[in-house]
């Protein structure tokens, strides 16, 4: 029988199909599972031991799941690529993506699927603890694989997780316009920056960041992006479009905010969508603020997404003031 870590099968897990020209965003990396426990306050004092009373729950989804679930959600043809193990983490990966039906190329790694925990308090925020253990200094996505996927897309949304950095220039070697995440970069660790420098579009947020018109025109000159959005949680986001920088509001969530996990993924997803619509950078920026304020709704044991149609109603509506609280 035939293990799903069978080093020969270089694309073993395929939920759809990719033929050229018929996708339209390839996501690198970021598939995980993540462990939900919402605890009584953050950051939580020590105690000896917790009762958490709504259960602690492990669902798949991390930042590249979330991407790939809003793109789909939007109706964009979306394919996933990244290392999973043979292991019941990559299972609920899997499963996942089969549910949405999102194309999803599962590389075999034998360090198993990327986990994390995520403390949840009760107004939202959240604490996330990485096992870097899911992951080997020498892991690769071959540029074969790489090469076949991205030049039969529109666009590719890189994650920052590992090895990603090493996929950046085989990716820029196909012309394929580039987009990333690099979530709470402080602007100074040099991890981030080969990400930074490479992308198109580049999305961050600004909660570590002392001075986010500097960092994001410091991303600009350096690198080759023309678009720089910077997510300000309540105060909205910061957008650098053509050397020109505005502030765009946040909207106000829909219902209750119940935990800002893949707010920031929803945002570059709803983003993105408007970038291949075609519309002005100040409009795409509004799609994010609403998918961001959709997502801080959505509670952390769910993995669910705008879709396009509530969208577009949402943007066609005047803005909402008086958001009671959108995380970055």
């Amino acid at each position: 029988m035939t293990s799903r870590t069978d080093a020969t099968r270089t694309d073993a897990t395929r939920t759809g199909a990719t033929r050229s020209g018929a996708t339209d965003v390839l996501v690198l990396g970021g598939s995980g599972v993540d462990t939900i426990i919402h605890v009584p306050e953050l950051p939580l004092p020590y105690a000896d031991s917790y009762m958490i009373d709504s259960g602690i729950r492990t669902r798949a989804g991390q930042t590249g799941d979330f991407v790939a679930l809003g793109l789909a959600a939007l109706g964009l043809r979306t394919h996933h690529l990244d290392l999973l193990g043979d292991d019941p983490e990559g299972d609920l990966v899997r499963a996942l993506h089969r549910e949405h039906g999102i194309a999803l190329t599962a590389l075999p790694q034998p360090a198993g699927t990327k986990r994390a925990v995520n403390l949840v308090g009760p107004d939202g925020r959240r604490l996330s603890l990485y096992d870097t253990s899911r992951a080997r200094p020498g892991d690769r996505f071959p540029d074969e694989t790489l090469g076949a996927l991205a030049t039969a897309v529109r666009h590719v949304h890189v994650t920052i997780t590992q090895p990603c950095a090493e996929a950046l220039p085989a990716l820029r070697a196909t012309g394929a316009p580039l987009s990333t995440d690099l979530h709470d970069w402080d602007g100074e660790n040099p991890y981030h920056e080969p990400f930074a420098y490479a992308a198109d579009v580049v999305f961050l947020s600004a909660a570590a960041l002392a001075d986010p018109e500097r960092t994001m025109r410091r991303i600009a000159e350096r690198g080759r992006a023309r678009t720089v959005v910077a997510t300000a949680g309540a105060e909205g986001a910061y957008l650098l479009a053509d050397g020109e920088l505005t502030r765009v509001p946040a909207e106000a969530p829909p219902a209750p905010v119940v935990d800002s996990n893949g707010a920031g993924d929803a945002f570059a997803a709803a983003f993105l969508y408007g970038r291949l619509a075609g519309e002005a950078p100040g409009t795409c920026a509004r799609y994010g603020a609403i998918a961001g304020a959709y997502a801080c709704t959505v509670p952390a044991s769910r993995a669910d997404a705008m879709d396009r149609d509530r969208l577009l109603k949402a943007a066609a509506e005047p803005r909402r003031r008086g958001a009671p609280r959108q995380f970055p």
